[in-house]
């Protein structure tokens, strides 16, 4: 892995990607079975680390210049989960929300406006690389940038112990990552976000609540997040 700063040069109109993972997280629901266990990013899954194998998910496209994971200062696990690995560099800037974590890197001085930043959960292994490239293919030919997403399938209800209404599914999807925007668009749209306090659950929420509307782009079923500890279950059979 490469270890020492790389700093690769950007032009006025880039197409220049850099990938973030922030990965500052401890993962409590996937350890909900107590015990000492590791943050989640480092859980074993076919015998890697979901850390790396998100990682490799990213540098599957060649188009991503560099991958950068982002850790909670301290961290001395990644550097060799991800040893070897081409194009990967570890940032100790992560922060107290996912949010902060990806405004941290996004503040590196080499990242300019016009770059474009994709960022993508440490605990989505299973992205498949056509599901990548087309949201590379379609964030590169629009002037916002867009998200992988999958359409709502399951008739969706409305309630706490009883249903209080069905919510019309035809306009619905579920957002994944990589979500993929200008590195200045989405710096100023979390910073705007962290101002006025406005909670964001991703860079797309942060992007639309400074005025912009992301794409849409088709992801896949094998690029969940894993958040439950069932869920490692069966995404070992999908690897």
């Amino acid at each position: 892995m490469d270890i020492a700063p790389m700093i690769i040069k950007s032009s006025a109109m880039s197409d220049r990607i850099i990938a973030i993972v922030p990965a500052a997280g401890v993962g409590a629901r996937a350890n909900a079975q107590g015990g000492q266990t590791p943050p989640k990013q480092y859980r074993l899954l076919a015998g890697e680390p979901m850390l790396r194998l998100a990682v490799k998910a990213l540098l599957a496209d060649r188009r991503i210049s560099q991958v950068r994971v982002a850790v909670a200062p301290g961290d001395v696990r990644a550097e060799a989960v991800l040893a070897g690995l081409p194009r990967t560099v570890v940032r100790p800037c992560g922060g107290g929300t996912r949010a902060d974590t990806v405004l941290n890197a996004l503040r590196e001085p080499d990242i300019g406006e016009r770059d474009w930043a994709l960022v993508h959960d440490a605990a989505r292994p299973g992205l498949p690389a056509d599901a990548l490239g087309r949201l590379i293919d379609a964030c590169l030919s629009d002037g916002t940038g867009g998200l992988l997403a999958l359409p709502v399938a399951d008739t969706v209800k409305e309630g706490t112990e009883r249903v209080s209404r069905t919510v019309p599914r035809e306009a619905l999807w579920l957002a994944q990552t990589p979500q993929m925007f200008r590195a200045g668009a989405l710096r100023q749209a979390l910073r705007s976000a962290a101002l006025r306090h406005t909670p964001v659950t991703d860079e797309a929420s942060a992007m639309e609540a400074a005025g912009h509307k992301p794409l849409l782009v088709r992801g896949a079923a094998r690029n969940a997040k894993l958040t439950w500890p069932e869920d490692f279950e069966w995404m070992e059979k999908w690897l």
